[in-house]
């Protein structure tokens, strides 16, 4: 089964440029495993309806890559990481760590 990721994201916000960067890398060896779909959020209602965390974001099968819960009132903002933006081996590590889960509840 494959893992779904959602890369949310707004224009302005310029650390989606690095997110989108250490994400295509993280993911070079992975496409046969997973579904990517990006996600430009250019409005509120937009931010409303996918539960936007600020930009950038990226859910794996729906959850936060950090853990990061889904807010009340999703606002346009950029998201701030205390530690960086994540980079391309924590996104892979991520996504193997859960490629591995679901293969043990296959």
């Amino acid at each position: 089964m494959k893992l779904h990721l959602e890369f949310q994201y707004f224009e302005d916000c310029p650390n989606h440029r690095i997110m989108e960067n250490n994400l295509k890398e993280a993911i070079k060896d992975l496409l046969d495993k997973i579904d990517l779909k990006k996600i430009a959020v250019e409005d509120i209602e937009t931010a409303q309806k996918v539960k936007f965390r600020g930009s950038p974001t990226l859910l794996i099968n729906g959850e936060d890559l950090l853990g990061m819960p889904t807010p009340e009132n999703p606002v346009l903002a950029c998201r701030f990481y205390p530690e960086g933006i994540p980079s391309s081996e924590k996104i892979k590590t991520e996504i193997i760590n859960r490629l591995i889960k679901n293969q043990k509840h296959d």
